[in-house]
Parts: C-alpha cells; structure tokens; sequence
C-alpha cells in the first residue's frame, strides 16, 4: 500500500551529495518501516530506482538507519566489539553450523562478503581485487548492481613460472567487472618476481606505471588472507606459484600466511622478508591509503594469519566466520572473555 502524506520529490537542484536528513529519513522509513517497495517510492518520488537505493546507501552511510541482527543465544555483538577494540575493524560475523565442510564455510563467508561489497560500491568507484580462492567464490554470489563508470582492477600479478595464471585471475576480475557493469584491468605481471631487481625495472616501464596509478586510486579493496598451513590451501601455496626453497624459507622466517601475495607472518610484520621485495602485490602499508578496505577469511586453521593481517593494519572491515573469529581473539589472548 502506497502511504499518501507530504510531498517527498527531491528538490531540482538537490544533489546526492547535498541530499537534506529529512529526504532521506523519508525514504528510509518509507522502506524500512513501512516495507514499501523500492519501484514503489521511486514513483513517489519521481525519481529512478537506483535513485532510491543510492538514498538508502547514503542514510546507512550516514547513521540514520543501523541494521543489526541479535540471537540473545549467541553474543556476536561481544565478539564484534572485541575486533572493533583491539584492532579497529567493522567485523561482520556468519554463524556456520557446527560440522560444517571448510568449503561450505567459505560459501556461507562468500555470500554475506558479496553483500558486503556490494552495499561499497557506487559509481565511478575503482574496486582492487586481489585473486585467490576466496575472492573466486564471492564473486560467485555477486548480484548486479545499478552502478557505473566502475574499474575493478587486480592487486596484484598472477603469472607463475608454469603457467600466465592471467585466464584464472582475469576470470575473477571479469565476473566483478560485470556485477558492477564496469570494467576489468589485470596487473599482466607474475605473482613474484625471481629477481628484486626485474621487479624495480618493471616498476619504472610507463605501463606498470599506468596500471599502478589507477591501483593506488582504489576506493574499495577486497582481499582474503592465505594460510601457510591452512586445511582449504590457498591457491598461491599449490599453483606453482612457490618453489620448494621458497616455501621451506617462509617457514624459518615464521611466515603463517598472505594478503595479496605479500607474506606476513604472526605478529603482522612482512618489510624485511626476502620474498617480499619479489612480490606485485599492494603492501599493508599501501593498502592502508585505501578508504575501505574488507579483508574475508574462512577456516579455523587461518587463526594465525587473521591476526598477523589484523596487526598490519590491512583492514576497515573483516568478514569471517564465528568459529574463526574466536579462535583468532583466544590465541591473542587466551583469558578474553567472549561471552
């Protein structure tokens, strides 16, 4: 039923940026309280359905509407603000029924990261994905979105010594660029270079140049972590991406894990690892210029690499199942009380 009251169209003149409180907690409550449809209020309106959803974006953005989901059997909200304390982040939490596979764990992740991503992105944004065997199954649950003038860029080089790994990670790349009826760019560059020194050549061609100028103007980052000894190994771990001293390496040196290729280990350091000065990757401290930045992660077995990408400081947002996320706070701290 259509609700008849004082008139809601936007001024002629009233902009997204400058959209007044009053329109937009109209339109909140008008879809929110009053559950009409969003075709319904763009006609009351006598504006454009994607006009309506951009409104509804921008009254979450601002605080006029808070989403939560409460189960007083499960305080996830104490969990949430333990990861809000100790490291900064939004943490968006999946209940997965005790049992469950590592891979439909990562599905039931996947899905609510999608949704996650999505309500980020408007037009115009430029969106860097980082390839791997999480961002794979997010972009399967992608649903497209009224956006435009999008760029998903990757963030890092997918070449291996076997193989250009470029149909891999441009199939991923391309299933977002199409989500968002925007385009793809691929970083046409290998995960690690053999020699330091190709790296910093390549970094001066005016085509890696390019193509890292338009990386670094990210809006929006989205990225799982890799697990060393993770039970659903990442893909950078058994795709010939390593070879068998460099594996044997990261373990003396306490790696546990990966974030866009670029290794970590525990503590969250990474600037003095060998490897590293090889890799295409965005760097922690690269990632932290970005302004969001939702970092996914599955598996009880990526405790260990979840808190060394959480002390580097590569997250706004983290998207992780309950089992993991309290595994990761008990192994910072054994005595957190999480209940």
């Amino acid at each position: 039923m259509h609700r008849k009251g004082g008139s809601t169209r936007l001024g002629k003149g009233e902009r997204m940026g400058d959209t007044t409180t009053e329109t937009l907690l109209k339109v909140a409550q008008m879809y929110y309280v009053q559950s009409e449809t969003m075709d319904a209020i763009a006609h009351l309106m006598g504006v454009s359905r994607s006009t309506v959803s951009r409104l509804l974006k921008e009254a979450r953005e601002r605080g006029l509407v808070r989403i939560t989901i409460a189960d007083p059997n499960r305080p996830l909200s104490r969990i949430a603000e333990l990861f809000r304390k100790h490291f900064n982040v939004d943490a968006h939490l999946v209940q997965v029924r005790p049992g469950a596979s590592n891979i439909f764990r990562l599905d039931q992740v996947a899905r609510l990261a999608a949704s996650v991503v999505s309500d980020a992105v408007t037009s115009g944004d430029i969106i860097g994905v980082a390839w791997g065997t999480t961002t794979s199954a997010i972009a399967a649950h992608l649903k497209p979105r009224d956006v435009s003038g999008v760029t998903v860029i990757g963030l890092n080089g997918g070449a291996n010594s076997q193989t250009t790994g470029l149909p891999y990670v441009g199939n991923i790349l391309h299933r977002f660029a199409s989500a968002f009826r925007g385009q793809e760019q691929l970083m046409a560059l290998p995960a690690f270079f053999d020699d330091p020194a190709t790296r910093e050549a390549m970094w001066r061609e005016r085509s890696t140049r390019h193509i890292l100028s338009v990386r670094a103007e990210c809006n929006v980052a989205l990225f799982g972590v890799g697990g060393l000894d993770a039970e659903l190994q990442s893909h950078v771990y058994h795709s010939n991406y390593l070879s068998k001293e460099d594996l044997d390496s990261l373990q003396r040196d306490g790696v546990v894990g990966d974030v866009c290729t670029v290794m970590l280990r525990e503590d969250g350091s990474y600037r003095d690892l060998e490897i590293n000065r090889r890799a295409t990757g965005m760097s922690p401290v690269e990632l932290q210029r970005i302004p969001r930045r939702i970092c996914v992660v599955s598996g009880l077995a990526k405790a260990a690499p979840v808190l060394g990408a959480l002390r580097a400081g590569v997250a706004t947002d983290i998207v992780i199942d309950e089992d993991t996320a309290r595994a990761a706070l008990l192994r910072m701290n054994p005595s957190l009380r999480l209940t």
